[in-house]
């Protein structure tokens, strides 16, 4: 038997604009949402930030988050947990990371209501570090997803790896980027992806496979990509015929399914099962306990030898995004200090400011479009940095209204100035190099 887990990636920035979630919801989302509806026995796992969910509601596209509740309450999709904002989590330290994964806990059981009860998280693009794992175990998840290039013991198909932490042990699953990749890329197509799977599977008995991308994949990214691949791998499992498509190569699946299923003396079930990622702990001995390598989906073996885990959020000899972290460091330092002061009504109400604005200063977008491996786009990056400002504004504001000596804020309005010069640098680069 190979066990097929699919995993897809919801997920657009808190400042996305309204145009551009409309497309996305009518080309990707909503397609999803209308195949997995049509096949009843179709099993995906799926990780949905508050950040995007909360968006959806505020821009009246909520019918989004009913159809993915839906799903969860027939069986067909399992949730998984993240940082609500998409922060880089390894970067931010362990503090914010609790919080961040507690805000989309919050936000999504209040828009999923008890559907929304994962046992498996989602660290945003991947990025791991050894130091999430604490968090993501205080908050109750039992397993995390990682890229591959993560692995640092022999592949595992038959067996499931865990991290451990103190008594506790963290299972972990390995996504396989090859084959994410081509899917991902448009380099595989349905049948293709189920010969790779009994490639992989070779002389063993029973194994699993995980894949892993952005639900954005399948519509907005790769036109109609949700029916010429997903539907027709979900199909061709489930032996059913073609319902009236230009479907020659769906059914050239189904005959060649039935064949082999003749063959090895199978006439009403695929050696093929898709099911969710938390299923495997169910279908596979537990294996030993592992390291695995700080990287994300987008680090290569060449980045991890280069001591380069996070190249398109925190690249290595990347000037911008050390300026980029420089002025986020700031912002951070200044806000604590804020909620620390924050005694009175005044003050706390632009410390909250600050606190708030803080959360989604965190996302990673704006390090991603400064990567230039090859993304760049000056005004995203700057969309991030005015997020930025606007919370040095705030917390500043409240140390000056506090109860401070005036040397204390002082010392805290010289940050304020470093911050607008680092703020100057950046804007240098974005025009000397945009």
């Amino acid at each position: 038997m190979i066990y097929w887990a699919p995993l897809l990636h919801f997920y657009q920035p808190t400042n996305q604009t309204h145009w551009v979630l409309r497309k996305i919801c009518e080309e990707s989302y909503r397609p999803l949402l209308k195949l997995f509806r049509e096949l009843p026995n179709a099993k995906v796992t799926v990780n949905i930030n508050g950040a995007l969910t909360e968006l959806l509601d505020d821009h009246g596209m909520s019918d989004v988050i009913t159809g993915l509740r839906d799903l969860c309450e027939n069986g067909c999709l399992e949730f998984t947990g993240s940082a609500k904002y998409h922060a880089i989590l390894p970067l931010i330290g362990q503090d914010e990371m609790l919080r961040q994964i507690v805000l989309n806990t919050q936000t999504n059981r209040q828009f999923f209501g008890d559907s929304y009860s994962p046992l498996g998280f989602f660290p945003p693009e991947m990025a791991y570090s050894r130091d999430i794992v604490k968090p993501v175990l205080e908050s109750g998840y039992k397993w995390i997803i990682l890229s591959g290039v993560a692995c640092p013991v022999a592949w595992p198909t038959n067996v499931v790896h865990g991290v451990s932490a103190g008594r506790q042990k963290l299972v972990t699953f390995f996504r396989d980027d090859i084959l994410s990749n081509k899917i991902s890329f448009h380099h595989l197509d349905a049948s293709g992806f189920l010969d790779q799977l009994r490639e992989l599977q070779g002389d063993n008995s029973d194994i699993y496979v995980i894949t892993a991308m952005d639900a954005e994949t399948f519509g907005h990214h790769i036109k109609n990509w949700e029916k010429l691949f997903l539907g027709e791998v979900y199909e061709a499992l489930e032996l059913m015929e073609p319902k009236g498509r230009s479907g020659k190569q769906l059914q050239r699946i189904v005959d060649t399914q039935k064949e082999i299923f003749q063959a090895a003396g199978k006439k009403d079930k695929t050696d093929i099962e898709v099911v969710t990622l938390s299923r495997l702990i169910e279908l596979f001995p537990q294996g030993q306990s592992i390291e695995p390598r700080a990287s994300s989906w987008s680090t290569s073996l060449d980045d991890i030898k280069d001591d380069n885990p996070y190249p398109l959020w925190s690249g290595k000899g990347n000037v911008l995004h050390q300026l980029q972290w420089q002025h986020l460091r700031i912002a951070m330092d200044m806000t604590y200090k804020a909620m620390k002061v924050a005694t009175t009504a005044p003050v706390k109400l632009h410390a909250d400011l600050a606190r708030n604005l803080l959360d989604k200063a965190m996302q990673s977008d704006q390090f991603w479009w400064a990567s230039r491996r090859p993304m760049w786009d000056i005004n995203l990056v700057h969309q991030g940095l005015l997020i930025q400002r606007e919370v040095l504004l705030n917390a500043y504001k409240a140390i000056k209204m506090s109860d401070l000596s005036e040397d204390e804020k002082m010392e805290y309005y010289y940050r304020v100035v470093a911050g607008r010069d680092i703020r100057s640098k950046i804007t240098d680069q974005l025009l000397l190099y945009g």
